[in-house]
């Protein structure tokens, strides 16, 4: 085993982090995407420090292959950018890049500083970097070149003793970002891993400060979840951690009020689980229809509506409206909500053909509807 030193304000080494070699972390260099090595490389014979970070460092050490590999430099954006004619520089508070290989997009970005807290936007060191990192998981530097991993917060005992602690104090990281919660109960579940007492505590008296968040990151999150292949396990956690409210109000409404509905709600998260890990490519209206399918069974009498022969095209407006209004605060993309509602009416018997515009005044209260869906779902 390695250690990292630095020096302190007297010019004397302080020992900063551990420094895992292979034969430690047991990660294979074959599992790294040869386009990520290039760039750590790249960068390197630039004169520039390189590391992979994050998820993918935690996916490769416990077994997983990431989705995602995540680049962090001491480069500066601009730098980066002339370093690599394939990328582009994003974002308006913190600047990062990003580096094009054909359909895959590598994020680099730049160290941080804590100078103005863990969500601030100046450039800093990868002693700073660290710390402004979310839970100890996610903090963990990979070098592919030299094949180390480095590690300030105990990230790789914590991964191995399969649990999620927090690198920001408890009373800032959530304040600082309340998504952080849900990320939080993102990797317990997903990961199999063990939230301690006070990170759950601190979740559920913290879980409005997602009352704010914006829909759009809300939004994010949540197809995050449905497209993970764990949603089950994720929604059921959220909910015992009162965070599911924030994301999704009415259905979690629903489920406190009738046993039946979060039977059968519950019941179809499983099979949206089953859809995305047979099938990673299918169409989000796919498995945005397991979301809305128990919801759309309580707007009518549906065998009632297909014996009197109701016409599919009004049927399929008054549904869209309600849809529209269940799932907020996301906002899925309108093609995606409309085949998933599409989806639904077919399983239930109503034959549909999208009409090609909504009304702004289409409302779902009219005769053949329920005012209260709660109520019928009871």
């Amino acid at each position: 085993m390695l250690f990292r030193y630095s020096r302190d304000k007297r010019g004397k080494p302080v020992r900063k982090a551990i420094v895992y070699t292979k034969d430690e972390h047991k990660i294979p260099r074959e599992k790294i995407d040869r386009d990520a090595f290039y760039i750590v490389e790249h960068l390197r014979n630039c004169g520039c420090d390189a590391y992979i970070v994050g998820g993918a460092v935690r996916d490769l050490i416990v077994g997983k292959s990431p989705k995602d590999f995540d680049i962090v430099t001491d480069a500066t954006p601009s730098r980066i950018k002339k370093l690599f004619r394939n990328s582009r520089i994003i974002g308006k508070r913190f600047r990062l890049v990003h580096v094009f290989f054909g359909e895959k997009i590598f994020e680099v970005s730049t160290f941080r500083s804590i100078c103005e807290g863990s969500v601030g936007n100046s450039f800093g060191t990868m002693d700073e970097d660290v710390q402004r990192r979310d839970f100890t998981l996610n903090a963990l530097y990979y070098d592919p070149i030299k094949e180390y991993v480095i590690d300030y917060v105990g990230g790789v005992e914590d991964i191995r003793k399969k649990v999620v602690k927090p690198v920001i104090p408890l009373d800032r990281i959530f304040v600082d970002d309340p998504v952080r919660m849900l990320r939080a109960v993102k990797f317990a579940s997903t990961l199999g891993f063990k939230m301690p007492h006070a990170l759950k505590h601190k979740i559920r008296k913290c879980s409005p400060l997602l009352s704010p968040i914006s829909p759009s990151r809300l939004t994010e999150e949540m197809l995050k979840i449905i497209n993970s292949g764990h949603s089950y396990e994720i929604i059921a956690e959220a909910m015992e951690m009162d965070l599911y409210m924030y994301l999704q109000p009415i259905a979690s409404q629903m489920i406190f009020d009738d046993k039946k509905f979060e039977a059968s709600y519950m019941e179809h998260l499983k099979e949206l689980d089953a859809l995305v890990r047979e099938h990673k490519d299918a169409r989000l209206g796919k498995k945005l229809a397991f979301l809305i399918y128990d919801f759309i069974t309580t707007l009518t009498d549906w065998k009632q509506e297909v014996l009197t022969k109701s016409a599919a095209g009004e049927l399929y407006t008054k549904t869209w409206s309600e849809c529209r209004h269940f799932v907020l605060p996301i906002n899925p993309q309108r093609t995606e909500l409309e085949y998933a509602i599409k989806d639904v009416l077919l399983k239930l018997g109503v034959g549909v053909r999208i009409p090609k515009k909504i009304t702004k005044n289409a409302v779902a209260t009219k005769p053949g509807f329920n005012k209260n869906p709660q109520k019928a779902a009871q």
